[in-house]
């Protein structure tokens, strides 16, 4: 499992957000490994010039570019045959607007909203007793 989330707002958050990945990694017995975080390159190879883009815009179109592009560079890095994401199980994000932000052949196109996945999401991170954030993580989700 891999954390690359840079585009979260602060430390504090980055850190709790990743300190819960842990805990799913431990119960799915599975290691995990996180990018540094670097709230400062996001914001000037992401936001800068797109601060007041709506939710679901060009914005987000430009951070699911980002985050993928570390997570294929991590993969091809450690020997990956594919790598995927866990964006496309809310109902928050557009699943063909993450597909699009990656043309990396390993890149696996699963949309885990189908079969109930936000619903099995849920119960699952209540069964852990996992910390649910209420904004996607940068300080323009707040809004």
């Amino acid at each position: 499992m891999l954390f690359a989330n840079s585009n979260i707002d602060t430390q504090d958050e980055f850190e709790k957000r990743l300190s819960e990945a842990k805990k799913l990694a431990a119960a799915d017995g599975v290691d995990i490994e996180s990018i540094p975080y670097d709230h400062d390159d996001w914001l000037r190879q992401v936001a800068a010039g797109y601060e007041s883009e709506p939710e679901k815009g060009e914005r987000c179109r430009r951070c699911f570019r980002y985050n993928l592009a570390k997570t294929a560079q991590y993969a091809a890095a450690h020997g990956f045959d594919m790598f995927t994401t866990s964006l496309t199980v809310s109902p928050h994000k557009i699943s063909e607007m993450v597909f699009a932000a990656s043309d990396d052949p390993r890149f696996l196109k699963e949309n885990f909203k189908k079969h109930d996945g936000f619903k099995r999401s849920l119960m699952r991170s209540a069964e852990l007793g996992l910390y649910r954030q209420s904004y996607c993580g940068c300080e323009f989700s707040r809004r």
